[in-house]
């Protein structure tokens, strides 16, 4: 269990911190006028989460799945974490269970 949640933690300080600042970036970059914070770590996470999901699928490289996805990008995106694992319950199971 601690090898598991160890790597989760240290990811999701690593991919909180990143969250803030990509904020603060945006903020100074864009001005506080739209949440382009939000925006963009939706859009690069998302991608990222993609990209991560299928390499990994592909080589079967499950290892660092836990801190790179759950972790690191599912703390720097938030939401984007939600709608991974609701694709993956409606690919695994039935697609009611997706929708709650």
């Amino acid at each position: 269990m601690i090898t598991t949640v160890l790597p989760v933690a240290i990811g999701g300080a690593i991919g909180a911190t990143a969250r803030y600042l990509t904020g603060v970036v945006a903020v100074r970059v864009m001005g506080p006028g739209f949440p382009w914070g939000t925006m963009t770590v939706n859009i690069v996470g998302s991608f990222l989460i993609g990209v991560i999901v299928v390499y990994m699928a592909e080589r079967s490289g499950h290892r660092l799945s836990h801190f790179l996805v759950t972790g690191v990008l599912g703390s720097y995106t938030r939401v984007s974490c939600v709608s991974l694992a609701r694709r993956e319950i409606s690919e695994r199971g039935p697609i009611g269970m997706a929708a709650v």
